[in-house]
């Protein structure tokens, strides 16, 4: 039997203290660590993925939509803000000003035609009526003379003299009433020159307010395409108008992580100087075709570097994300998160 001297027994034990306590140390900072990293993988575990890119705004090429000519005036500097509606640039408008001021004397022209088509068919119309009370009159001579004549009162010549009168008048009364139908039909025919002299005059000052560019939306100015003294065509850009209160985070998932990304997911969104998960967006677009990274994929290992590009708009009231500003989203795992 073995047996330990308490000597002995003692010695070891005051030699075995600083192991026993350092282990015990160890034991506790793994325990910390542990802890710590629980608690991290807890606070990552709400994404089930996360992507990288930029900050892109919607941008508008805008020019003169239907008129050509020289620009006189471009105010604004490429980076300056401006609000809705505000005067981008001019041309010169001398030619379409004519042809507003010649629309206007045109339709005045044909109103004019018309007040005068008006007033002839007035005048028909009374001589037409003049005409029925003549052809009344006549036609009841000739009644009578007609009987005077049948009982040998008169003679052929008085007869045929009342019958020709009446015959006559009926003759006048057609005349001036297929005059009367000229008249109306020479209003309709004003009418229709009016209607179609005022769609000129309003072509005319739509094309002369077209020569004033205004800004659809407030945005910022990024970039002049042409310049004061330039002649444009319709169509041609002129300035291009970034809208700064939309943007949107352009990024690309790989096609095994397309699973966890749907229409409408909503997503934490953070810069290099946000400081943390600071703007929320929305999946708005999902590209339904891959694009292969970097080239075309044949076989089975590379076919997973295709990927998908993807929109996440962002409202940006304060104007705190910039254009090519990199930008990372995390999209939650939570479905009931998705709308």
């Amino acid at each position: 039997m073995f047996i330990v001297r308490p000597w002995f027994s003692a010695l070891h034990g005051r030699l075995l203290l600083p192991v026993i306590a350092g282990i015990l140390t160890t034991v506790a900072m793994l325990m910390v660590a542990v802890k710590g990293r629980s608690y991290w993988l807890t606070q990552r575990s709400g994404f089930v993925l996360q992507v990288s890119g930029n900050i892109e705004a919607h941008q508008s090429a805008l020019g003169f939509e239907l008129v050509q000519g020289r620009i006189v005036s471009l105010s604004f500097e490429e980076g300056q803000w401006v609000e809705k509606g505000t005067v981008l640039a001019r041309l010169n408008d001398a030619d379409y000003r004519q042809h507003v001021a010649e629309a206007q004397a045109a339709l005045i022209v044909q109103e004019r035609t018309l007040a005068e088509a008006q007033q002839s068919f007035v005048a028909a119309q009374h001589s037409v009526a003049a005409d029925n009370a003549d052809l009344a009159q006549k036609q009841s001579d000739f009644n009578r003379f007609a009987m005077l004549y049948s009982g040998g009162v008169i003679g052929a010549r008085d007869y045929d003299l009342a019958r020709t009168a009446m015959l006559q008048t009926k003759a006048i009364r057609l005349r001036d009433w297929a005059v009367q139908q000229a008249r109306a039909r020479a209003i309709a025919t004003a009418q229709a020159n009016i209607k179609y002299a005022r769609e000129q005059l309003e072509r005319a000052k739509i094309l002369l307010n077209d020569t004033v560019l205004r800004a659809p939306f407030s945005g910022v100015l990024v970039t002049r395409d042409a310049e004061v003294g330039e002649v444009v065509a319709p169509g041609t850009p002129v300035v291009t108008l970034a809208d700064l209160d939309h943007v949107w985070l352009r990024a690309y998932v790989s096609e095994t992580e397309l699973q966890n990304v749907h229409h409408g997911d909503i997503a934490s969104v953070k810069t290099d100087g946000s400081h943390g998960w600071r703007y929320r967006g929305r999946v708005s677009f999902i590209s339904s075709q891959a694009e292969f990274t970097p080239k075309s994929v044949e076989t089975s290992v590379e076919r997973v570097s295709l990927v998908y590009r993807i929109k996440i708009d962002l409202d940006n009231p304060r104007h705190e994300l910039k254009p090519g500003m990199p930008a990372d989203a995390g999209l939650p795992a939570q479905a009931d998160l998705r709308q």
